[in-house]
């Protein structure tokens, strides 16, 4: 009986000693190479200053090069939830690639918070959140501004994969319903070096506006291409292209185009009375003192939202299951889906149990590019 007494003062004194939870594993995949690595290498960089604790529990990220290919990201989630353990999966920042992993997460229940705007079937996106505007919240924004701009006739030229789907079924709804006509479409693969021929046929049709759907510097290439082929119209760009990149490879050529945006990126020139404008000033002080000015990037400010989501869910998972296990998974799941009215540097957000996108209309900011800078539009 004293051996037993013993053994169990032993025990208790152990547990008395050792953490209250496990640590809490974030499984993060991202286009480190490859034609995404301008949108995967700037929220690498915002994850270096990601918390490393969180609610009194340490927080480990295991940071993995998709290399902007779906078959990677998918090796990459398989790692995470068998290998790795993770609570959380965050990624990727390119559709294809995200919406590839996303079968592999929701196998495992565990949390996607995807760094791109995947689509998924009805009911199939339980375990899948998305930190970047849905489309159709962003061609709310882009078709208002056409309106504005007396655009009656729009060409279409975007990315043959998810990416350029969704928008393309987006923006067609949206233009229909404010009396602007599609009247070309063309598509290109995100490896392709040259889109000579589309270019050819969009410029020939000569819509009052083309709308280019690609991403980070591989928006560059499109647009310099209808811009040879001496089109004079307006040309529009998404999200995804909200980045330095666009301007730097573009250089004159996409001078007084327009591009919409969370408004992270543009966080000084946001009116004081705009919820975010506090978070996003956050976001861009600490951002560019760590990396540098002017270096500041819409898949970034995605990154320093996902750390607002943890802070504010991951206190109450705690109180129902600790990191590693399914009760805390669902957990997390759970207090996202309940999480109300969130501030972040890119809008309000309010999941549901039934919109796992969040994002208002309201959230689209519409820029121009003059002299080389992203100007918001009045």
């Amino acid at each position: 009986m004293k051996l037993i007494k013993t053994l169990v003062a032993t025990a208790t004194a152990l547990l008395a000693m050792s953490p209250a939870w496990a640590d809490i594993n974030i499984g993060v995949s991202l286009s480190l190479t490859g034609p995404g690595s301008g949108l995967g290498i700037p929220m690498q960089n915002q994850f270096k200053l990601f918390p490393q604790t969180i609610a009194g529990e340490k927080v480990n990220l295991i940071v993995l090069d998709d290399a902007s290919d779906p078959g990677k990201g998918v090796s990459n989630a398989r790692r995470f939830v068998t290998e790795d353990k993770v609570d959380m999966i965050i990624g990727s920042c390119l559709t294809p690639v995200a919406a590839a992993m996303t079968p592999v997460a929701t196998e495992a229940k565990t949390v996607q918070l995807a760094a791109s705007p995947v689509g998924a079937p009805p009911g199939q996106d339980h375990w899948l959140f998305r930190l970047p505007q849905g489309n159709d919240v962003m061609a709310h924004a882009v078709v208002g501004h056409m309106k504005k701009q007396g655009i009656k006739t729009l060409g279409f030229l975007g990315y043959v994969d998810a990416y350029g789907e969704l928008w393309l079924k987006a923006v067609t709804a949206e233009a229909e319903k404010n009396g602007i006509k599609i009247v070309v479409t063309e598509r290109f693969q995100r490896t392709d070096t040259s889109v000579t021929p589309q270019a050819l046929k969009l410029a020939a049709a000569n819509p009052d506006a083309i709308l280019i759907v690609a991403s980070g510097s591989g928006a560059a290439m499109p647009h310099k291409a209808v811009i040879e082929r001496n089109y004079k119209g307006k040309i529009y760009q998404t999200h995804a292209a909200a980045t330095p990149d666009l301007v730097r490879i573009g250089g004159k050529d996409v001078e007084g185009s327009y591009v919409v945006s969370g408004p992270a990126v543009i966080a000084e020139q946001l009116p004081d009375s705009h919820p975010s404008k506090a978070a996003a000033i956050d976001f861009v002080t600490k951002y560019e003192k760590a990396v540098g000015p002017n270096t500041r990037n819409q898949f970034a400010a995605h990154a320093y939202d996902a750390a607002i989501v943890l802070e504010k869910v991951v206190p109450a998972a705690l109180k129902k299951g600790k990191p590693g296990s399914a009760e805390f998974r669902a957990a997390l799941r759970e207090g996202m889906e309940n999480m109300g009215r969130t501030v972040f540097s890119h809008g309000v957000m309010n999941w549901t149990k039934d919109n796992h996108w969040g994002y208002t209309n309201e959230t689209g900011v519409m820029l121009k590019v003059v002299g080389g800078k992203f100007v918001v539009e009045n």
